[in-house]
Order: C-alpha cells, then sequence, then structure tokens
C-alpha cells in the first residue's frame, strides 16, 4: 500500500471479498497458526452495562501473511430494530515494520463472511465426504451466510432447521430455494437425527443439542459460543465428539468446550486446532462413524486476514478512499 490511510467502506467490502476469497484466508491464517507462523493476542470482550451490549477487541500478528492489527466492535442486541445488523465493527490494519496506522476497513460483513468461512473450512476438512443433510440451528443474520458457504463444501440434498422463533424460518428457507435445496423446519431432536452436518449459530446460554440426539458420524460446528457462559450445545456431546478448534486458549475459556472442561469431562489436551489438519499433522476425521465437532470461538486473525484482502483489492481497483495521516 502507499502512504496514507486507506478507508474500505462496508460497501467495497462486499464488492470485493467473495467467499472463496475468505474460505482461502481463513484456511491459511488456521494453518499459519499451527505452524506457529501467526498468533492471536488476549481477547477483550465487556458487557457494556448500557444498551445490552458487549464490546470489545481481537487483535494478532500474521508473521507469514504480514498482517498486524485489531478489530474493535461488539453485539447490540437492539440493532435489528434500528433497521442495523447487530454485530457491529472496524478493523484497524497496521504495518508491521513501523506500526504506523495502514488501514480502517468496516467489519460487519467481514466478520459474517470469515465466520462462515471458518465453519465451511471444518465441513470441508472433518465432515464425511456423502454427507446429505445440512441441519441449521439458528436462523439471524449470521444463518443465511452460514448455509451459503456451507453448501458449497458437500452436495447437500436437504436443508433442515430449527429456530426459538420460528418466524425467522422462512428466510432462511428463501436462501435454500434459491440455492436450489428443499428446506423444512422440524424440531430440534428431528434435526439430530436427520443432519449429517449440523450448525448452531445462537446467542444461547444453555444446550439446544442433546447428546442423544445426533446420530454417528455427524459433523457439528458450534459458531455462536464466544462469550463466558454461553452454549449451545450438550457438554456431553462435546465429550461424546472428536474436537477441533480455532484456538485452544479460546475454546477452553470462551468456546464451546467451556463447559465439557469445567465439567472435567475433557482436557486442554483433548482439543486439536484445526490448521493442524489442514497442515496434515493431524488425520482429522478417522471413521464415518465419528463424531467430529468444531468449536468456532472466532479469531482476531481471521478478521485481519480477510480485512488484508478487502484492502488490497480495494486499493487495486481505486475503490477505496484514502487520508492523509
Amino acid at each position: 500500500m502507499t502512504d496514507g490511510l486507506l478507508i474500505v467502506s462496508e460497501k467495497t467490502c462486499e464488492e470485493v471479498v467473495s467467499r472463496a476469497d475468505a474460505f482461502v484466508a481463513v484456511r491459511d491464517v488456521f494453518a499459519a497458526m499451527a505452524r506457529g507462523d501467526a498468533r492471536n493476542f488476549p481477547v477483550i470482550r465487556e458487557a457494556l452495562g448500557y444498551a445490552d451490549a458487549l464490546y470489545g477487541f481481537k487483535s494478532g500478528f500474521d508473521k507469514a501473511g504480514k498482517s498486524l492489527g485489531v478489530k474493535s466492535g461488539g453485539y447490540w442486541p437492539g440493532n435489528m430494530a434500528k433497521g442495523l445488523t447487530n454485530h457491529q465493527s472496524t478493523v484497524f490494519l497496521f504495518d508491521p515494520d513501523t506500526g504506523r496506522l495502514q488501514a480502517l476497513v468496516g467489519g460487519n460483513y467481514l466478520t459474517a463472511v470469515r465466520t462462515a468461512a471458518s465453519s465451511a473450512v471444518s465441513i470441508a476438512q472433518l465432515s464425511r465426504p456423502d454427507a446429505k443433510v445440512l441441519g441449521m440451528v439458528g436462523a439471524g443474520h449470521q444463518s443465511t451466510f452460514q448455509l451459503r458457504a456451507a453448501v458449497e463444501q458437500r452436495n447437500f440434498e436437504k436443508v433442515v432447521a430449527w429456530n426459538p422463533h420460528p418466524d425467522m424460518l422462512p428466510k432462511l428457507g428463501a436462501v435454500a430455494a434459491e440455492l436450489g435445496l428443499p428446506f423444512e423446519a422440524v424440531s430440534r431432536e428431528e434435526l439430530g437425527a436427520q443432519a449429517d452436518v449440523i450448525i448452531t449459530i445462537t446467542s444461547a446460554f444453555e444446550p439446544l443439542m442433546m447428546r442423544d440426539w445426533i446420530k454417528p458420524g455427524t459433523h457439528i460446528a458450534c459458531m455462536g459460543t464466544d462469550t463466558k457462559g454461553k452454549q449451545e450445545v450438550d457438554a456431553n456431546l462435546v465429550a461424546a465428539a472428536t474436537v477441533f478448534t480455532d484456538e485452544v486458549a479460546q475454546s477452553i475459556s470462551i468456546g464451546e468446550a467451556q463447559h465439557a472442561i469445567a465439567q472435567g469431562l475433557i482436557n486442554e489436551a483433548d482439543i486439536t486446532p484445526i490448521g493442524e489438519v489442514i497442515n496434515g499433522t493431524h488425520k482429522g476425521r478417522t471413521s464415518d462413524d465419528e463424531i467430529t465437532l468444531f468449536d468456532g470461538t472466532g479469531v482476531g486473525l481471521q478478521d485481519l486476514a480477510v480485512a488484508a484482502v478487502a484492502a488490497r483489492v480495494a486499493a487495486e481497483r481505486g475503490l477505496a478512499t484514502r487520508a492523509a495521516l
């Protein structure tokens, strides 16, 4: 990038970062993390005590990709009523050679597309190749991104879904129809009985899917638990699965594994970074009957990776604004 601050808007991010771009960026940063070439810094995430909002910072440095920066933002549950997405964030990119601010990049679309890319990477690496039914637990804003990314990884023939507010399911069903897939709203028990791959993407603080409902060979991507106390699946289900994650430190503290860890059902050594599967140092799934679970806590390096793509492509295409520092 040339001198000056690059400003990349939300609209431009949507234009220049595709699902395929996000998939490659996230896969590569997971691989770099597992090699020790990239690391995340401790997460700060706090309740504001105002507007029921959560606010925080995720940051890190990818030496391989030369990405240094921080994502600042959080979750405002009342935003949907205001015509805004509940997740609001901005990514700050810095020159790793000098520390100077390089770019301000809109983080809302990128957060959604990188989170979907994360579960998609797990599906590509861990689900059975013959998976036919995709189960969606959750039908909020992020769910449509998850659905679009997931169906590009396997030849799914059907989508089944459950949401605590059933009136939100038609929007997800419309995306499935657009993708040419039959869609059925089902109970959680029926979802577990049918689905070969399950994506949970909610803000739950209690288990929504229980161990006894999950059939052998299922791959589960738990994408909603990113804060202490949150939970989407039964701790016994986590214990019964082979567990993979984006980052072990976050998995055991703020991710889905936190509850199984706290109950002594698993320990830290039972959790494998998915980057090891990508790099070929861990075999991943070992049988058709094995239940695999990806604990997608969301790491700052994912945000930096996709923001770097957005900044580079926007600059190349003349779609970003420049400001003097």
